[in-house]
């Protein structure tokens, strides 16, 4: 197995978007799977960037390989993938580069009825990561255990805590809808001298030799059985229950609640204290010496633990 092999289009296509599809129905929603589209670039400046114009109408949709049939609603549901991003953004307007075809670089556009519940999307996102590593690297024969960090980062367990993953979030509203543009990278087959950071890692690194193909299915596959908890709506409507479990299960998984954390602002100050919750806004909420504080991710450079280390 050649993991840079270029991403198998045709195949990632039929799995997200037609697989179980019988005739007069939606794409995807016979199989469970939401996804209507996937455009694949060679080379891409930025999957949320591309996504973003499909949604605003500012560009129709290339390269398409599997399209359902015509939507009114240009850009929701699609699935933008790139073999090498060029000018891939994080939070706060970080930006790093990767080598060509080593790296997984995915972003999906998710209606949200409720905009104001968006702040779940990239810990609901960093839970459906999290539970697809598991599942390739297990059936790769090597399993990895992987760990959340509020609010958007995938680490890896098995090397130390270092960073495996982020991810990035958009709220796009057009035309009368919301839409949060969901982008994930991961690393999937770096050496160390490939990483931009010693604090960063790959799956290769940690031992676990797995196809970008496998692991794009399974998060996606993860990622539509979560985002109801962050206000999106999958096929049937929302259950409180299920979106509350939901909510629940990026709680219980979550490794920086409990800890001693710095959180770093961008006033250039920090607030240290004892990370004691996930609010229903998704916020994280520090017990600090002047009593409870609650941080949205927007307002925060970096959450790190207070003693010191990777993470």
């Amino acid at each position: 197995m050649d993991v840079r092999d270029s991403l198998d289009i045709e195949t990632v296509s039929a799995a997200l978007v037609t697989s179980g599809v019988t005739p007069g129905v939606t794409p995807g929603v016979a199989s469970g799977r939401p996804w209507r589209g996937v455009e694949f670039h060679p080379a891409l400046g930025s999957t949320n960037t591309r996504l973003r114009e499909l949604l605003t109408g500012a560009s129709p949709a290339s390269g398409a390989y599997a399209v359902s049939p015509p939507d009114v609603d240009p850009g929701l549901w699609w699935v933008v993938l790139t073999d090498h991003q060029t000018g891939g953004r994080g939070r706060l307007g970080r930006v790093w580069t990767v080598p060509d075809r080593a790296s997984l670089a995915v972003s999906v556009a998710v209606p949200v009825t409720d905009p104001a519940q968006a702040g779940w999307m990239p810990l609901l996102a960093g839970l459906a990561l999290s539970r697809a590593v598991a599942e390739v690297t297990e059936a790769a024969g090597h399993p990895l255990t992987s760990r959340l960090k509020w609010p958007n980062d995938v680490l890896l367990a098995d090397d130390g805590d270092r960073k495996l993953s982020g991810i990035l979030c958009e709220l796009v509203t057009s035309g009368g809808r919301s839409a949060v543009v969901v982008g994930t990278g991961v690393n999937v087959d770096q050496t160390r001298d490939e990483l931009p950071v010693e604090t960063a890692t790959s799956l290769a690194l940690a031992g676990s030799a797995v196809r970008r193909e496998d692991l794009l299915v399974a998060y996606l596959d993860h990622l539509a059985g979560v985002i109801v908890g962050a206000g999106a709506q999958v096929g049937a409507p929302e259950e409180s229950g299920e979106r509350d479990a939901v909510r629940t299960a990026y709680r219980s998984a979550c490794a920086t609640l409990g800890r001693e954390v710095r959180v770093h602002l961008p006033t250039g100050g920090a607030a240290e204290g004892t990370a004691v919750a996930v609010d229903d806004d998704g916020g994280l909420v520090v017990r600090t010496a002047d009593g409870l504080r609650t941080f949205a991710a927007g307002d925060v450079v970096h959450v790190r633990a207070a003693a010191g280390g990777l993470a």
